[in-house]
Formats: C-alpha cells, structure tokens, sequence
C-alpha cells in the first residue's frame, strides 16, 4: 500500500468512525446513563475488591455477572451455530440473507459475556491458567469451556471476516478468508455443541446445592437442546428489531425473505422445544421428585416448564401452521424469558434453595450486566450501519461470484465430456 492508498484508507477509516443516525435518542441516553455509572462501580471493584460491590461468598462463588451475563448469555449466542449449520453443511440457501447478523452477535456475544467473566473473579488474572498457566487443570469441565470459548471466538471472527474485507475492499484477503469458511463452520459447530453442553456439565458437581427439580444428570443434554430454540429466539426478535431500525438500508432479499425465515425458524423452535419438552418430563418421572409439585417450588418449576417452555412452543406451533407472524414472535419473547429463568433458577433461585433467605444480587451488579449488553448492543448497531451486514455486498463480490460459478460450471461440464469418452471409448 503506497503513501496515496494509505492516506486514504485513513480518510476511509475516520469517516466510517463518525457517528451515524441520530445520538440523542432514548435508548442512547439510558444505555450511556448505565456505562457511566458501570465504569464508576467497576473502579470501586477493581480498587475495593470483588465484595464491595457484590455479594460473593464462599458458598456463593458466582455473582450475577457468570450467572446471567455468561451461563445464560451464551445459550442466546447458539443461534450461530445452527443458522451456519442450515447454510453451509444443509445448503438452505433460504437462511443466507441472516447468516452474518446472527454470526456478528453471537461472536460480539462470546466477547462481552468473557469480559463480564473476567469482573466476577476475584483474581482475574488467572483466567489465563487454562490457556499458559502453570495449572492447566485438563481433568476440570472448566478446562474444555475455557478452550472451546477461546477457539469458538476465532472460529466466529473467521467467519465474520469476509464482511470485514468488503468494507474495506480487501479483494485477496476475501478470497482466502471465504474459502476457509466450511472448514471454520465445521470445526465451530463442534466447539458450540461441546461447550454449551459443558456449561451444563459444571452443575453436575454441585447436586447437594441445587434443588432436585432443577438438578439432573442430564444438564448437559438439556442445556444443548435449550441452545437451539433459545438462540433461534433471539435470532427472531434480533430480525424483528432489525426490520424496524435497519430496513431503509436493507437489501431487497433481506426484506422480502424475512416473514418466510422467521416462519422456517419458528418451525425449528417448535421441534427443538417439544424435544426439550418431553426430555424434561422423562427427568422428572425419572428423578421421582412428585413430592416437590405440592410446594412453592413445586409450583414455581410448572411456572418454568408449562408457561415459558409449553406454552410457547405450541404459539410456535400455531404461528408456523397459521402464517401468523405475531405468534411467532410472541412465542419467541416468552421463550427468551423462560431460558432467563431455566439458567437463573438453576446457578442463583434454586441454588442452595434450603437456604432461609433468597439470594438476590447488589444493584451495583445488575447495572453492570446491562451495561455490558448495552454496550454489545451499541457496538453490533455501529457495525451493521458501517459493514455490509444486512445490505448487498459490493459489487466486486458478485462479480468474483458470478465468475467463480462459471469457472465451476466449465469444470464439471468438462469433467462429464471426459467421462463420456472414457464410457466410449471402454466400450
């Protein structure tokens, strides 16, 4: 790059980082109300320690920060995994016009829900033990989390990269980025299905701690399972939100194809929650805990299972038969908020639930957590108005398209007109 291309890729790049769309809006004010005063009470967790700002303890490890920013957020990051699996491993072309979004959120996802890890240890320093520390700890569930997080972040930045690269029109660097794409989805794919259920698998340890209704040697699988329709959830309300804020710069495809992939993904929702469904109900028959149902807590696990899991599940079910895309959302709404409750009841509310008083986090926690998803919020708002997320890519990319599906297509038409001599000439 000479001096000229320099100077202007640096005009390019501080154009791009001017503000867009207006700043004074609502939503701006509280979110930049909340960062502010998250930075003031982080300075007094960093200066103070860990319990001036929270309630840690010995018998409560983990604040609001792990439970709710990373056990429960990360389950909202699955909807990467299965929309890349539908598109590039299926080939269901249909889902191409949400991949990059639903890809951009769960890799913005996987690295402010890290940074919210980092605030709730009391040493965060040696967060890198599993990664070059002295005490690797392979034998530790938190080994394999560590490391698939780690890679899965890398996976999705991989992923994500192509976009970047047409931004700035780096046409080389598309090229081989996009040709690693299946080979990355592939590997991603794995690495999502081990560490969502390894999320699961850390609870397995603590079964004297967690109430018999929640607790069952199938948190993995369930944990997996909820991954599916909680991301596919979010991914529809993520695109709802998208049509509204984002529609006047959206490309034709993205417009006229939503109503038809949020119905498809409701569908998907509706098998996976059934599925949920009834491996929930073989627990509980299995775990013979129906002593439990005549008590509060009893009573507050049907809340969970038949209001944000059931019920649900069968508005998907009617929106998908029914062409109802209300349903469809009002289902996926309920369904986000039964996933907040699952994660939170099993690592906070129900969590040494003999315990005569419930446990409930500081304010200064929870204005922290929405400071982080707030924050996250901003950034994939600054990104998709800047990168060609929801917009057509450039018009080099459809070019080098059109010319590689030409060149694929004189490959194989050769290819066939040599088979065709080999036949003749063998018979």
């Amino acid at each position: 790059m000479n001096r000229e291309e320099n100077t202007g890729f640096l005009k390019f790049i501080m154009y791009e980082l001017k503000p867009k769309g207006k700043l004074l809006t609502p939503f701006n004010i509280i979110s930049m109300i909340t960062i502010l005063a998250a930075v003031v009470i982080l300075v007094i967790r960093f200066t103070s320690g860990l319990g001036s700002v929270g309630h840690a303890s010995q018998e409560r490890p983990w604040g609001l920060w792990i439970n709710f920013n990373v056990i429960t957020g990360v389950a909202f990051a699955g909807g990467a995994f299965v929309v890349t699996f539908m598109v590039y491993i299926l080939g269901l072309e249909k889902y191409r016009p949400i991949v990059r979004a639903t890809v951009l959120y769960a890799l913005l996802a996987y690295i402010f829900y890290a940074g919210a890890l980092l605030l709730d240890l009391g040493r965060p320093w040696k967060v890198i033990n599993p990664i070059i520390g002295n005490s690797f700890g392979i034998s530790s569930v938190l080994f394999l989390v560590a490391w698939h997080f780690l890679l899965y972040m890398g996976s999705l930045f991989i992923e994500f990269f192509p976009t970047v690269t047409e931004w700035i029109s780096l046409k080389p660097q598309r090229r081989f980025f996009a040709s690693l794409t299946l080979g990355v989805v592939i590997f991603g794919i794995a690495l999502s299905t081990l560490h969502q259920s390894g999320l699961g698998a850390l609870f397995l340890m603590a079964k004297p701690k967690i109430h018999p209704l929640w607790y069952s040697e199938f948190i993995p699988i369930l944990f997996f399972l909820s991954s599916i329709f909680a991301g596919l959830s979010l991914v529809i309300v993520l695109e709802t939100i998208g049509q509204r804020v984002f529609g006047k710069n959206m490309s034709f495809l993205n417009k006229s194809s939503h109503r038809d992939i949020m119905l498809s993904l409701s569908r998907i929702c509706t098998i996976s929650m059934f599925v949920y469904f009834f491996m929930t109900v073989l627990v509980f028959l299995h775990g013979k805990n129906f002593q439990y149902l005549n008590t509060l807590w009893g009573s507050w696990y049907l809340v969970e299972v038949l209001g944000f899991v059931l019920f649900p599940c069968i508005l998907f079910l009617f929106g998908y038969r029914r062409l109802n895309i209300k349903l469809v959302r009002i289902g996926a709404v309920l369904t986000i908020i039964g996933i907040i409750l699952n994660r939170l009841n099993i690592s906070t509310i129900a969590y040494h639930w003999y315990d005569s008083a419930l446990h409930f986090p500081t304010w200064m926690e929870i204005v922290v957590s929405f400071a982080v998803i707030f924050l996250q919020i901003l950034v994939f708002r600054a990104i998709v108005r800047r990168m060609p997320v929801y917009t057509e890519s450039p018009s080099w990319v459809v070019e080098e398209k059109q010319i590689r599906s030409i060149t694929v297509k004189d490959k194989l038409f050769k290819l066939n007109t040599r088979r065709e001599k080999w036949k003749v000439s063998a018979e």
